[in-house]
Order: C-alpha cells, then structure tokens, then sequence
C-alpha cells in the first residue's frame, strides 16, 4: 500500500471520529489501567460492567488493596482470567503504593515493570492518558493491518512496528483508536462490512464482501 493511500484512509477515519478513544469508562489515570489490565481477552463491556461498581467502592490503590484478593474477586469474576488478574491488580496497587507514591507511571519500562502490565497494556496507557503516539495492536488491529495491506507483519510487534513508521505523523496519536474500532465494528473477524465500510475503495482485501 502506497503512503497516499494511507493518508487518505486516516483522513477518512478522522473526518468521521474526530475525536477518537477507547471505549473503556474511567475518570482517572488509576482507573484507566486497571481497567485495561482487566481487558485482555475480555470484552469493553464486560470490564465497564464490573468496574462500574469496583470503582465505586474502590478506586485508588490503596482502597483495592483493602479490598483483598476475595473483596476483589467478587466484583471482577465475570470477567474472563478474573483469578489470575485480580492477583496482578493487587500486586501492581502494591508496586504503585511503594515504588510510585501511588502515581500511574508515563514511561513505557515503569509500566511494563507492574504485574499484568505488558507491552500492549502499556501502550494503551501511554496513548489514552499521555498522549504519547503509540500503537496499542489487539487482535483488531493485527488482523485489519494484514487484510487491508496497511501493515502487514507475522507477528503483533511487527505490524506495531510498521503502523508506527508508515502512519503520517499527523494522524499517528488517535491512528490505534481507528484501527480498533474500524475492526471491532466494520472490519469484522468472520466477515467484513465492506458495504458499509468508508475505506472500501481503498482497502487490498481481494474478497470483498457486499454486507452492510
């Protein structure tokens, strides 16, 4: 795919969202993390679903520490790895408590360095509450990038690496929102919505479909 091609399909994302995020509900920095740490391989929904009374009664580190690790279970077990990621959330309030005065760090190794905290959780973070221009590739963006010819890559770090050095610098901060929500509701997994997709005349896909 040619860079004129990309530009022109950021700038028809942009010009229907301008104003792009995640659809993870949160109204601080704490919140945001731990929310995205409860989303692997978990749906938005079922995140906000069960943070929206969690945070209720606990939103700092210190307050889901007090929880413990059954208080917290309660409020994230229908959420899917609930076990092994209320153990990371409680490890990762730990290292903020002593190792960060309880402050979201905004540098990719201090993030990587909590519990549960990998390179995707990372930049998510880095992105959505820093603004840094960052590439967060889920399953979403890994499949779009290779069926479009966006960004083809084997691998997640290859497609993030290529997104990040062929995105035009202009629309590379709000570039991973697009993607995701391009692929979770047009560019779907099992059958794309090409007749409703803004980007059809530009998209490489060779099978496209007519559904809407």
């Amino acid at each position: 795919m040619n860079k004129d091609k990309r530009v022109q399909i950021f700038a028809r994302l942009q010009a229907a969202n301008p104003n792009p995020t995640t659809e993870l509900e949160y109204d601080s920095v704490f919140e945001l993390l731990i929310s995205v740490i409860l989303s692997a391989q978990a749906t938005d929904v079922s995140v906000n679903k069960a943070t929206a009374t969690l945070y209720k009664e606990a939103n700092t580190p210190e307050a889901i520490l007090k929880l413990g690790l059954k208080g917290l279970k309660n409020h994230i077990k229908t959420i899917g790895l609930y076990n092994t990621k209320a153990a990371n959330v409680l490890k990762t309030c730990k290292a903020l408590i002593s190792e960060h005065d309880s402050v979201v760090p905004n540098n990719r190794e201090a993030l990587e360095a909590l519990p549960g905290v990998g390179r995707k959780t990372a930049n998510v973070v880095l992105n959505t509450a820093f603004g840094e221009p960052t590439m967060a590739v889920d399953t979403h963006i890994y499949r779009l990038s290779n069926r479009i010819g966006l960004a083809p890559g084997k691998t997640v770090r290859q497609v993030e690496d290529k997104l990040i050095r062929l995105t035009p610098k202009e629309f590379l901060r709000d570039a991973h929102h697009w993607l995701i929500l391009h692929g979770r509701y047009v560019c779907v997994a099992r059958t794309p919505r090409c007749g409703s997709c803004i980007i059809e005349d530009l998209c490489e896909y060779k099978q496209k479909t007519e559904i809407e």
